[in-house]
C-alpha cells in the first residue's frame, strides 16, 4: 500500500514538473522574441537619423521611465540598451534558440566576434550550462582554449529557465516566489536559511538568490543576512560539485562586490561563506577582504556559526535527501 502511494506521487509530481516546465519554455520563448523586437524597434528608430549619443540620454531615458511605470523594473534603462545589444549581436531571429534564457543572451551578445557567440551558444546547449557556468567559462577564455566540456547524456535543463529572475520579472512577479524545484541545492539553502535565523545572534534575512547586476556580467547570490550585532552584510555562497580555484576566488569576488555595491558608509567589512557539498566531503571557507581592524578574529567569530556546524548541517541535507531519492526507486 505505501509503495502504490509513493508510484501514484511520483507520477502525479511528474506531471506538475513536466507541465510547468513546458509553460516556463513557453514563457521563455515569448520573452526572448520580445526583447528581440523591442531590440529591433530601438535600433532602427536610432537609425531614422536620432544621434547616438542624443539617444542614449534622452530618448531611451524617456522610454525606461515610461514603460518601468508601466511594467515594472524589467524594462529600465539599462535593459532597453542590453535588448538594444541582443538585437545588433543577433539581427537575425531564426539563428536564437529559445532553450537558453534572457540571462544567457545577455553574456553572449558582449562577446566581440561571430566564431566566439556560436561557440558559447553551441556549447551552452550541448553541455547544459547555466547563466553562471557559462559566465565561468567566458572568463576562463574557454574559446580561445579551445576546451569542451561537454557531460555525456546532456541535455536542455528547465531548471536554468526557473531560476532565471527574468523570467518573474517579465511576467510582473516578484524573483523570490518559492518555485516548485525541488533539489538538493534548494533544500540545503532552505535549512541554512533557517538555521541562521533560529541561531540569533543578530541575523536578519535579506534575500535569497539576489540578482545583482554590473556593466558587464549577472551574478545570483544564493542568501543575503545582515547582521545588526556586526553591523555587516553575510553573504552565502553554496556549490553542490567539485570545489575549483575560480569557486574559491568568485566568493571573494562577491565580497569585494558587494562592499562596493551594498555596504553603507557606517557598514564594517562584509563576510563571506562559502560552502562546498561534495560527494565524499564538505568544505566551509569564510571570506573577509576588507579586515584592517582584524575584527573577524577579535569578534566576528563570536557571532557566526562554528564551520563544523555548518558542515553537518550540509552533510546532513545531503544524506537525507540521497535516501529520499533511493527509497523512491
Amino acid at each position: 500500500m505505501v509503495m502504490e502511494r509513493n508510484q501514484l506521487f511520483s507520477a502525479v509530481k511528474e506531471i506538475i514538473l513536466q507541465s510547468r516546465g513546458r509553460a516556463f519554455r513557453m514563457v521563455n520563448a515569448v520573452l526572448i522574441e520580445t526583447y528581440w523586437q523591442i531590440g529591433k524597434t530601438i535600433l532602427e528608430d536610432e537609425q531614422q537619423g536620432n544621434i547616438k549619443a542624443t539617444y542614449g540620454k534622452g530618448i531611451l531615458k524617456n522610454l525606461a521611465q515610461q514603460l518601468t511605470l508601466e511594467f515594472g523594473k524589467g524594462f529600465d534603462e539599462r535593459n532597453l540598451n542590453n535588448m538594444r545589444s541582443f538585437y545588433k549581436a543577433f539581427p537575425i531571429w531564426n539563428a536564437l534558440r529559445t532553450e537558453l534564457s534572457w540571462t544567457h543572451y545577455r553574456l553572449l551578445s558582449r562577446l566581440d566576434s561571430e566564431q566566439k557567440k556560436n561557440f558559447y551558444l553551441s556549447e551552452s546547449i550541448a553541455a547544459n550550462w547555466n547563466s553562471r557556468e557559462l559566465q565561468r567559462q567566458i572568463s576562463s577564455l574557454a574559446f580561445e582554449r579551445l576546451v569542451k566540456q561537454v557531460p555525456e547524456n546532456s541535455r536542455p535543463s528547465i531548471q536554468n529557465l526557473i531560476k532565471d529572475p527574468y523570467i518573474f520579472e517579465f511576467l510582473g512577479l516578484s524573483p523570490s516566489i518559492k518555485n516548485a524545484e525541488h533539489s538538493i541545492e534548494s533544500a540545503i539553502i532552505t535549512h541554512i536559511q533557517q538555521f541562521l535565523l533560529e541561531f540569533g545572534n543578530g541575523f536578519a534575512f535579506v534575500a535569497r538568490q539576489q540578482h545583482i547586476v554590473t556593466d558587464t556580467s549577472d551574478f545570483y547570490i544564493d542568501l543575503v543576512f545582515y547582521n545588526y550585532l556586526l553591523k555587516c552584510f553575510v553573504i552565502i555562497d553554496l556549490m553542490t560539485g567539485n570545489l575549483s580555484h575560480q569557486d574559491i576566488g568568485q566568493i571573494d569576488m562577491y565580497v569585494r562586490m558587494y562592499d562596493d555595491l551594498k555596504r553603507g558608509p557606517d557598514d564594517n567589512p562584509t563576510i563571506g561563506i562559502l560552502l562546498c557539498s561534495e560527494k565524499d566531503e564538505t568544505i566551509v571557507k569564510y571570506s573577509v577582504l576588507n579586515d584592517r581592524n582584524n575584527l573577524f578574529a577579535s569578534k566576528y567569530l563570536l557571532y557566526l556559526p562554528k564551520k563544523e556546524e555548518l558542515k553537518a548541517l550540509v552533510e546532513q541535507d545531503r544524506q537525507r535527501f540521497e535516501l529520499d531519492n533511493s527509497d523512491l526507486k
